[in-house]
């Protein structure tokens, strides 16, 4: 199933992702994200590079990266944006989810 809108990326974020893809070797992958349980606040972000959807995938496309997540993680990341940040205060991925209600610290897991 293929959606126009949902889960989006920075273009920051989705250069960081080509860079990575292209340095291991995946340019022929797509960015999957998903929840798992786990972190501080019970719930965390994964992200994996991954070359098969799954019959109940859902399929995301923003700024021309493929994006796809599990039916369960939806849920949690409907209207999320995948960020990258590389300034002074910490360099990495982070997700801007206005769906969690409560987030760590460490910006790494979320509750709703």
């Amino acid at each position: 199933m293929k959606i126009d809108s949902g889960i989006f990326i920075s273009e920051k974020a989705r250069d960081r992702v080509l860079d990575l893809m292209a340095e291991q070797g995946k340019n022929e992958h797509f960015l999957r994200v998903s929840v798992v349980s786990g972190g501080c606040s019970g719930l965390s972000y994964k992200m994996d590079f991954d070359d098969t959807i799954k019959p109940t995938d859902q399929v995301f496309e923003d700024k021309g990266m493929k994006i796809v997540t599990d039916f369960k993680s939806v849920l949690y990341l409907f209207n999320t944006t995948l960020e990258f940040t590389d300034g002074l205060d910490g360099k990495g991925f982070h997700f801007a989810n206005p769906n969690a209600s409560r987030t760590c610290a460490c910006g790494e897991s979320f509750s709703v």
